[in-house]
């Protein structure tokens, strides 16, 4: 059935108190179960599940994906089954809409691994604790939870704010549970079967477990697999026509470097497939834009012009190597954190309106509690909860940066303000477009505390990394509560589940990151060198770093050791970033020009990058031919069904190339 909402001339004209009555009357579900054993575990186990996928796909890419609507199709198809079979009954919608918010917090759980955490330690080039990292990310989230709440009365109670993709799951779950089964299950059908046929085919070009499989299990002398190098596939069919070995076979070179060297030979990556298809072709095609300027042009020239030098050997001796992580940090990275930062920036303070919005009615006058007040607060996440915890949570993660991090406690207790600023002006942004400004906001507080405390790379970085874990936190707390507002669900129900996700993420993601990063590092080893190995880049984490280098070596005076070519290259792309930003905003977004996209094309990798551009341009191409045939089949595979066959994919993909990680391990340890 349809969802009840309000109209805009009651969301205009309506007081908080008819607001309220209304939803009591005509929404709220009750005592419909919610927050339940079995939810409670569903949500825990998938969340940390696809927290590890998030892992994996943000140590590649630098992002984080949302994973409601993967845990809303999973959980109501297994329930299903299971009721079906007689071992069980069907999820409840509250169930399930407050199973998604435990999966989504767990989720999120991995941003600041890939980006403040890992950063640290490759600027101070000192691994962390494991349970400094975990602790240090539960306090902030936690932190994050109780900043939210207090918000939560006027973004969605009053303002009614759309919140797009919290919108978007409720009416998936409204969707699924008033209407035929058949719909739902199509698409978990789906996921499953695509998920299982990406990890068959990862298994199969995965070294590490057909090593365990073929030697281990089957006592066989070699071991046969399917490489995931394409270009070893070309090589294969030149040697096989000139009659030789693949070894004497020469590679494709680009300014006299093997492609395979700068990160542009194409290997197999299902996983950078389904990830371009969710993030839609203008993001792709400039990420194209920017990564062939860079990689395919700009890079042969600086090596040629020698700016960009080998990491081993030398060119008179013959024995130059190249690596692509290597390079990056040398040339591109900061032409790419240039344009990505101030394109950010310029659209961050491009909407006054919502900075502004942010703090309106922060110190109105509290009206006395009626009667509907009174029977919200039974439902609703006691606001002295926040009083009382904001201070002492912010206070144990002050400490917490003084004592691990070595960031003075005047500074840390000065974040804590920050914090409650940069909270309303997240929340704000993504109640109106879903997008939540992490990477403007952390970059306002690496320079806000680079001026203060010159010099000290940790106090930037971890007073960053404390902003954006605590505003992001409470922008997704939101975003999770959106739909269970529109379904009648218990708010404090949902942030409890928010806070059983929290822990769910960080004892998933935490000594996965100790295992598939770090479990190659060494005593005296580089830490940025081993991070950004094989094939994992660290996007987020080398931006991260980028702005921190800059800031310690202008500001503290240390200087910049980079070519002269690389700072005009800086003052290029920071004009156009501007310059595109701005025009973009003008013409309302309706010119392709997207400069984030751009400068993201800069740092990724570019055998990613490619794999992300093809899956952005297979669901359009789908798209443009069943877009119109709402009744085919097509249209209710690659439309409709677009976001579950990009789940599968990835977590295929992902969860296979996990376990390879791990088999590797046990191979090289165990065995």
């Amino acid at each position: 059935m349809a969802l009840e909402h309000l109209t805009e001339e009651q969301i205009r004209d309506w007081t908080i108190e008819q607001k309220d009555r209304w939803w009591l009357e005509r929404v709220w579900k009750g005592n419909m179960p919610q927050l339940t054993i079995r939810s409670a575990i569903t949500g825990f186990f998938l969340g940390g599940i696809l927290s590890a996928t998030n892992l994996y796909i943000g140590a590649k890419t630098g992002w984080t994906l949302g994973v409601g609507l993967t845990s809303v199709i999973l959980a109501f198809a297994m329930f299903k089954v299971l009721s079906r079979i007689g071992l069980g009954r069907d999820f409840t919608l509250l169930e399930n809409n407050c199973m998604q918010s435990i999966a989504t917090s767990a989720g999120y759980m991995t941003g600041p691994l890939i980006s403040g955490l890992a950063a640290y330690m490759m600027v101070t080039n000192a691994i962390m604790t494991w349970h400094q990292m975990l602790l240090f990310n539960v306090v902030l989230s936690l932190l994050g939870v109780l900043v939210a709440f207090p918000m939560k009365k006027r973004f969605i109670n009053d303002e009614q704010a759309p919140f797009p993709e919290g919108a978007a799951c409720g009416v998936v779950l409204d969707t699924l549970y008033s209407s035929a089964a058949a719909v739902g299950l199509f698409k978990a059908r789906v996921l499953l079967f695509v998920g299982l046929g990406t990890a068959f085919l990862r298994l199969i070009s995965a070294e590490a477990s057909q090593t365990a499989i073929q030697m281990k299990l089957l006592g066989l002398k070699t071991v046969r697999f399917i490489p995931e190098e394409i270009d070893h596939w070309i090589y294969w069919a030149i040697a096989k026509v000139r009659h030789v070995t693949i070894d004497q076979v020469p590679h494709f070179r680009l300014g006299r470097v093997p492609i395979e060297q700068i990160g542009l030979a194409p290997a197999a990556d299902l996983a950078m497939l389904g990830a371009g298809g969710l993030m839609g072709i203008r993001s792709t095609m400039n990420m194209l834009a920017g990564g062939v300027l860079t990689w395919v042009i700009l890079v042969p020239m600086m090596i040629s012009r020698g700016d960009i030098t080998p990491k081993a050997g030398s060119w008179e001796a013959g024995t130059q190597v190249f690596s692509r992580a290597d390079i990056l940090n040398k040339w591109p990275l900061w032409p790419g954190v240039c344009v990505v930062v101030l394109a950010s920036l310029v659209a961050f303070f491009a909407k006054p309106q919502v900075i502004v919005a942010a703090f309106k009615g922060l110190l109105g006058k509290r009206p006395e509690q009626t009667e509907t007040a009174r029977e919200m607060a039974k439902i609703e996440l006691p606001l002295i909860v926040s009083i009382i915890g904001i201070p002492i949570i912010g206070a144990i993660g002050v400490w917490m940066a003084h004592e691990w991090f070595g960031v003075k406690w005047y500074w840390g207790a000065l974040s804590i303000p920050l914090i409650i600023a940069l909270s309303l002006i997240a929340v704000s942004s993504t109640a109106l477009t879903s997008i939540t400004p992490t990477g403007a906001l952390s970059k306002i507080t690496q320079l806000t505390f680079g001026v203060l405390d010159k010099g000290h790379a940790p106090t930037n970085l971890m007073t960053a990394c404390m902003t954006t874990e605590v505003a992001s936190n409470a922008a997704n707390l939101l975003m999770d509560i959106k739909p269970g507002y529109m379904l009648g669900a218990k708010p404090r129900q949902q942030a409890i589940g928010h806070c059983i996700g929290i822990f769910a993420g960080a004892l998933a993601s935490t000594p996965l990151f100790y295992l598939l990063f770090l479990n190659k590092y060494e005593a005296g080893a580089n830490v940025g060198d081993v991070l950004t190995s094989g094939e994992f880049s660290f996007v987020a984490a080398v931006q991260w770093k980028g702005i921190s280098d800059v800031i310690t070596g202008v500001i503290g005076g240390h200087g910049l050791s980079i070519p002269g070519s690389a700072v005009w290259a800086m003052v290029i792309g920071s004009i156009f970033a501007v310059v595109a930003e701005v025009v973009r905003i003008a013409s309302k977004n309706r010119i392709p020009i997207s400069p984030v996209a751009f400068g993201l094309g800069i740092v990724l990798p570019p055998d990613s990058m490619m794999w992300m551009v093809l899956g952005s341009l297979m669901f359009y191409v789908a798209e443009l031919r069943y877009k119109p045939r709402t009744q085919s089949f097509g249209h209710k595979f690659w439309v409709d069904t677009r976001e579950p066959i990009c789940a599968g994919l990835i977590a295929g993909w992902s969860l296979m190339g996990i376990l390879d990680i791990l088999i590797g391990i046990a191979n090289e340890k165990l065995w």
